[in-house]
């Protein structure tokens, strides 16, 4: 029997789910290429970026291009998170199509 317990509440979120995805995938994100990516108001996605960040998942770089521009991208503790996460995900799959 899979404990679903094991699945991260933080990262769970689809919101949340969706920026780790897109994070997982290059090294790093402008706050805008994320909004227009994942169509999400800009309080949205501070929200969740916000989240991500108090849990440790990500790290936010500060950059003057012009005017100022945040980057976003997975800290150590995020991929290690997130590895964790599609593992137990998989389990939930495999278990998933063992029982049908």
């Amino acid at each position: 029997m899979i404990d679903f317990s094991q699945l991260d509440r933080v990262i769970h979120e689809s919101g949340r789910l969706a920026i780790m995805t897109l994070l997982a995938a290059r090294p790093d994100w402008s706050f805008q290429d994320l909004k227009a990516e994942l169509k999400m108001s800009d309080g949205n996605l501070s929200t969740h970026l916000r989240s991500l960040f108090k849990a440790g998942y990500t790290a936010e770089i500060k950059e003057m291009r012009g005017r100022p521009q945040t980057r976003y991208a997975l800290s150590k503790v995020g991929r290690g998170a997130f590895a964790a996460y599609l593992d137990v995900l998989e389990s939930i799959v495999r278990s998933g199509r063992a029982g049908g």
